[in-house]
C-alpha cells in the first residue's frame, strides 16, 4: 500500500487552478492518472478555449461547485456530486462562486 500526502507533491497549475498528480501508472495498453485540483473563485479552466483528453475523465467534487459546459450545455456540479466526461469530449469548467472548488479526478486511457 502507498500512502501519499498531497501537500508534499509537486504543484502544477497557473492563476486559475492548482493541481497535484497523486498517482500515474501505465500498464500494457491502460493508463491511469489520479489527481486533486483546486479551481480558484472566478476562474475558468482552461484559461482560454476548451479541454479535450484522450482519456475518460471521472471527477468527484469535494468542496464548492463549478459550472461545466459540454456540447453547448451548461451543468452545475456541486460538492458530493460526480461527473464523467468521455474521451475526446470538449469541455470547460468555471468556478463562478466566491470559494475554491476542490475535486478529485481519475483519467483512464
Amino acid at each position: 500500500m502507498d500512502i501519499i500526502n498531497i501537500n508534499e507533491l509537486i504543484q502544477e497549475g497557473n492563476q486559475a487552478y492548482s493541481m497535484h498528480t497523486i498517482f500515474k501508472e501505465q500498464k500494457m495498453d491502460a493508463q491511469v492518472k489520479v489527481g486533486h485540483v483546486v479551481i480558484y473563485p472566478g476562474q475558468t479552466v482552461p484559461l482560454t478555449g476548451f479541454s479535450k483528453h484522450a482519456e475518460n475523465e471521472y471527477s468527484v467534487i469535494v468542496k464548492g461547485s463549478i459550472v461545466t459546459e459540454i456540447d453547448g450545455k451548461k451543468h452545475r456540479i456541486s460538492a458530493g456530486q460526480a461527473s464523467f466526461i468521455p474521451k475526446g469530449e470538449e469541455h470547460i469548467a468555471v468556478n463562478d462562486s466566491e470559494e475554491n472548488c476542490e475535486l478529485v479526478f481519475v483519467m483512464v486511457g
